[in-house]
């Protein structure tokens, strides 16, 4: 990499980041506001709320990634323009198409950044906060329905009745089919911990087993039982989080799981496809930040342009937002859902670029 390559990404590194930086505050700072009329809920307390809202920093440096790269990009391209940096560098031989690859190569590590963002520290980081936030309010998960949780695997059908934060459940029923679907036996628990390898512990238990003619009922009540299954608690941890705020492995292991069920996979297919394509929103605001800078040159009024870029920005980030939701509620592919944003952001720029070396 030339002198003048590095030099351009340490601008928009420190750019970058201080922009990050700024937005993060400012998302923190709302959070917390909003966490305050939790107070005194359980034993939630201020330095609860504090805990809670750092842990989810993670999470929102996730979402404001391309915001902040392009915002940092616009804000170091328009000093190396005023400072006439930028005009030396173009007298000096260097193109607009050399400019762009120089600033794809940022981009491209921007993008690897929000990679391992998204894969290795957001998901744990929101599924502690989740935890704490349960444990401080003294609160239990329990899923959309009053009875609680629905799990099918293979020829079992599981009720859980509750989640404590430690992914204990509670309230267990297991339905477990045999031939022709008939009913084998009903397992009950009434808590349930898991010992690994595809194994559960139930304390409690009760179990109801059927004749195959159903013409008589054996009821046995043991002081454990063991429940072999393929849910494990990282299965159920999707109830902590969000499908985008989970990593894409686990998301791939998760539709797996729901296809070999014959359950619908559509919200997960469209998280999974969102979180290979979000990285590459860093490489169309690197793009779109170019067209401003070269403007910049020609013009005095850089206040507006930035002004216009913060705005594209923000802009990304909604429509991103409205078209995901836009897709689930209409079952559009996936794979065309997460990409119209960058795609459309990436043309964009290519043409106000393409229009400004016409001039």
């Amino acid at each position: 990499m030339s002198l003048l390559a590095r030099y351009l990404f340490k601008e928009l590194t420190l750019f970058v980041a201080f922009t990050l930086l700024g937005l993060l505050g400012l998302y923190t700072f709302f959070d917390f506001i909003a966490e305050l009329s939790n107070l005194g809920e359980g034993g939630y307390r201020l330095a609860d709320a504090v805990i809670f809202v750092l842990l989810r920093t993670p999470g929102n440096a996730y979402d404001l990634m391309p915001i902040a790269v392009l915002i940092g990009a616009i804000f170091a391209l328009a000093n190396l323009a005023g400072h006439s940096e930028l005009t030396v560098m173009r007298s000096s031989g260097v193109s607009v198409l050399r400019l762009l690859v120089w600033l794809l190569l940022a981009g491209i590590a921007y993008a690897m950044a929000t990679v391992a963002l998204g894969e290795f520290i957001v998901p744990q980081a929101e599924r502690m906060a989740n935890q704490h936030r349960l444990s401080a309010t003294k609160k239990m998960l329990v899923g959309e329905f009053r009875s609680g949780v629905w799990v099918k695997d293979d020829r079992q059908i599981v009720n859980i009745g509750e989640m404590l934060p430690d992914l204990t459940v509670l309230g267990v029923r297991i339905y477990e089919l045999g031939e022709g679907m008939t009913l084998n036996r009903i397992i009950e628990g009434l808590e349930g911990h898991y010992v690994g390898n595809g194994r559960w512990e139930l304390t409690g238990p009760r179990e109801t087993r059927f004749a195959k003619d159903m013409q008589a009922v054996q009821v046995v009540v043991p002081a454990k039982l063991e429940w072999k299954t393929s849910i494990t608690p990282e299965m159920l941890a999707v109830l902590l989080v969000e499908p985008g705020q989970m990593s894409a492995q686990s998301l791939y292991r998760y539709i797996d799981h729901l296809k070999r069920n014959k359950q619908q996979t559509s919200r997960y297919e469209l998280a999974l496809w969102g979180k290979l394509f979000y990285p590459l929103a860093c490489l169309s605001m690197m793009v779109i930040a170019l067209p401003f800078a070269q403007s910049q040159r020609r013009s005095a009024n850089v206040g507006a342009h930035l002004f216009v870029g913060i705005l594209a920005g923000l802009a990304f980030h909604f429509l991103n937002r409205v078209v995901v939701y836009l897709g689930q509620l209409n079952n559009w592919p996936p794979p065309l859902v997460v990409s119209i944003p960058t795609l459309l952001f990436m043309v964009v720029a290519l043409l106000l670029l393409w229009r400004q070396e016409r001039r």
